[in-house]
C-alpha cells in the first residue's frame, strides 16, 4: 500500500507509489488504450463499425450506447453537485469530509459524460465549432452542451479550486516533490480572518450555484427528451423532474461507492462514519422511491392515455423486445429500496449492504436510461417506417470502457497530487487550529 504523508493519524496525499497502484494504472491504461484504438476505427472507416443507423430508412437509432452512458455519467455529475451543494449549505458536519472525494468523482463523470457524447457525434471536431456558429440559445441541446456540461464542470472545477487553496497553502509549507505545485495552487492565498470570512462566504455561494446548475443541467436533459412533441416514449411532462430525480439518486449512490472505496484503501474509518453511511443509505431510500413513484405514472398515463403509436413503444417495453432491460431495472430498483428500508426500519445498517444497493441502483439507473433513448427511436414512430433495431458493436463497449477507465485514472492520480480529505477534517492541528474548511 502506497505510503501517506501524515499528521498524528491524519491522511494528507500519496507520497510514493505501491507496486498494486502502479498495476492499477497500467491495467486502466490499458483499457484507456483499447477505447483509443476502437475509436480510431470509428474516426477511420465511419460510424458504419458501430450499431447506430438513421432512423427510419436506415432501419437503427442514431442514439445509442454512447448516449446512454453520457446521460448516466453526466447524471451522476449533477446529482453529486446537487449533493455536495446540500451539504455545504446546510453545514451537514459529518458529511464535509465527503465533499472533496464528490468533487473530484463529480468532474470525472462529467468529464466522460461529455466526450461520451461527442463519440456519438461523426465529426466532433466540426460539432464543436458549429455550435458555437449555429447554436439556437432556446434548444434545449444547446442548454445540454452549455448549462450541462460546459457550466457545470466549470462550477465544480472552481469550487475544488477554491475549497482547496487553505489546503495548498498549509502543504506548501511542507518540503517536498510536489511543494511546487502546492504554491501555485495556493497563490495569492493569506491565511487571515478576513480571508477565512471570505473563503466562507464564497463556499455558500457556491453551494447554491452548485444546487441550481445542478437542477437546471439535469432538467436540460430531461427536456431534450420531452418536449419532442413527435416522438412518442419521449414527449412528457414527467422528463425533466425524473431526470433531476434519477441523477440524485445515482449522485448518492456514486458518494455511496466512493466513500466505501476509500474506507476501504486507506482504512479511514472516523471520517468516513457509518453515520455518513447511514444519512446516504436513507437519502437514497427516498430518492429511489420518489423515482419508482414517476416510473408508475408515466407506466399507468402511456397505457391508458397513450396514442397508438405510444402504446407500441409501451407494449416493446413491457412485453416486447426491452422487456428483459424494463423487468430487469424495475426488479434493480425495488431490491435497492428493499435494501435500503430494511437497514433504516431495524436501525441495523451493514456498509457492504448499503454499498450492494448503490452498485444496483446504478445498474438500474443505466438501463433506465437505454429504455428512454433507444425503443423511442426504433418503435412507434409517427412516419409510415417499419421498426428498426439496435446493437452496440464492439467499437461501442470498448470506447465506453475506455472512458470508464480514463475517470478512474483521474481520481487515481487526484489522490497523488492533493488531499483527498480537507486537512482540517483530517484531523491535522497544525490546520485545525487555523480555521481549516
Amino acid at each position: 500500500m502506497a505510503t501517506l504523508i501524515r499528521k498524528e493519524s491524519a491522511p494528507l496525499v500519496l507520497r510514493d507509489f505501491s507496486r498494486l497502484w502502479l498495476s492499477a494504472i497500467g491495467v486502466l491504461l490499458l483499457l484507456v488504450a483499447a477505447g483509443a484504438y476502437a475509436y480510431s476505427r470509428q474516426i477511420i472507416e465511419g460510424e458504419i463499425v458501430t450499431g447506430l443507423r438513421d432512423v427510419g430508412t436506415g432501419g437503427g437509432a442514431p442514439w445509442g450506447l454512447y448516449i446512454v452512458f453520457g446521460l448516466w455519467a453526466v447524471g451522476i455529475g449533477f446529482g453529486a453537485m446537487i449533493l455536495l451543494g446540500s451539504i455545504k449549505l446546510f453545514r451537514l458536519r459529518h458529511m464535509e469530509p465527503l465533499t472533496r472525494p464528490l468533487a473530484v468523482a463529480g468532474l470525472a463523470t462529467l468529464f466522460i459524460g461529455g466526450w461520451s457524447i461527442m463519440a456519438d457525434v461523426g465529426q466532433p471536431l466540426r460539432a464543436m465549432f458549429n455550435i458555437m456558429r449555429y447554436a439556437r440559445p432556446m434548444s434545449p441541446f444547446f442548454g445540454t452542451f452549455t448549462i450541462g456540461l460546459v457550466a457545470a464542470f466549470a462550477s465544480m472545477l472552481v469550487y475544488l479550486y477554491l475549497e482547496g487553496r487553505h489546503d495548498a497553502a498549509e502543504l506548501a509549507k511542507r518540503p517536498g516533490a510536489l511543494q511546487g505545485w502546492f504554491r501555485l495552487t495556493a497563490t495569492g492565498y493569506r491565511d487571515t480572518a478576513a480571508e477565512r470570512m471570505r473563503r466562507y462566504r464564497t463556499g455558500i455561494a457556491l453551494a447554491l450555484i452548485l444546487i441550481v446548475v445542478g437542477v437546471v443541467a439535469a432538467s436540460t436533459s430531461g427536456l431534450v427528451f420531452g418536449i419532442q412533441q413527435g416522438r412518442p416514449g419521449w414527449f412528457g411532462a414527467l422528463q425533466a423532474p425524473g431526470f433531476v430525480v434519477l441523477a440524485g439518486a445515482t449522485g448518492v449512490a456514486a458518494a455511496i461507492l466512493v466513500a466505501g472505496m476509500l474506507r476501504a484503501s486507506m482504512g479511514e474509518t472516523e471520517l468516513l462514519s457509518m453515520r455518513m453511511f447511514r444519512w446516504l443509505n436513507n437519502l437514497m431510500l427516498v430518492m429511489t422511491i420518489i423515482y419508482v413513484y414517476f416510473l408508475v405514472v408515466e407506466l399507468v398515463t402511456s397505457g391508458y392515455s397513450g396514442t397508438a403509436h405510444q402504446e407500441r413503444i409501451t407494449d416493446a417495453i413491457i412485453k416486447g423486445e426491452y422487456a428483459w432491460l424494463f423487468w430487469s431495472s424495475n426488479a434493480l430498483f425495488l431490491i435497492t429500496a428493499l435494501i435500503a428500508a430494511a437497514q433504516a426500519i431495524t436501525g441495523r445498517y451493514r456498509i457492504r449492504y448499503i454499498i450492494v444497493a448503490a452498485v444496483l441502483l446504478n445498474v438500474a439507473a443505466f438501463f433506465k436510461r437505454y429504455l428512454i433513448v433507444v425503443p423511442g427511436l426504433t418503435v412507434g414512430r409517427l412516419l409510415p417506417y417499419p421498426e428498426g433495431s439496435y446493437s452496440p458493436t464492439w467499437v461501442e463497449y470498448l470506447v465506453v470502457i475506455g472512458l470508464v477507465a480514463l475517470g478512474v485514472i483521474f481520481f487515481m492520480v487526484f489522490m497523488r497530487l492533493f488531499p483527498i480529505f480537507g486537512l482540517s477534517h483530517a484531523g491535522d492541528e497544525s490546520v485545525g487550529n487555523k480555521g481549516g474548511s
